[in-house]
């Protein structure tokens, strides 16, 4: 599983199979970066996967993704087979946008927090 989904993707996946408390999320396949490079574009049913991912997210969060009042936040992180701490990219605060910023300091009613 870990050629599959890199190592944070397969432990993290192993924990939700134990039942352990997992944030929701998904993982992105080493089988769609080797679609990439061989065929220089995404798989076409990469889009609604990761919409339907979205979705399921927003469902156990109760947020919505680019909402104005109630905004998901969420973070990207690479991984690999082997744990390379500080050498993979890591995207936070993903959908953090001048539209959900005051939404999301009127719910934490922290604008230094935001």
């Amino acid at each position: 599983m870990v050629n599959l989904l890199g190592g944070k993707g397969a432990n993290l996946a192993e924990m939700t199979k134990l039942g352990l408390p997992v944030p929701s999320g998904f993982t992105i396949t080493t089988e769609v970066c080797t679609h990439f490079y061989n065929n220089n574009k995404f798989p076409n049913h990469l889009e609604k996967e990761v919409k339907k991912a979205i979705s399921r997210m927003e469902s156990d969060m109760g947020m919505l993704f680019g909402d104005e009042e109630n905004p998901l936040l969420v973070s990207v992180r690479s991984g690999a087979r082997k744990s390379m701490p500080g050498m993979m990219e890591t995207v936070l605060n993903l959908g953090l946008t001048t539209k959900t910023i005051p939404g999301l300091i009127h719910k934490t009613k922290n604008e230094r927090f935001v």
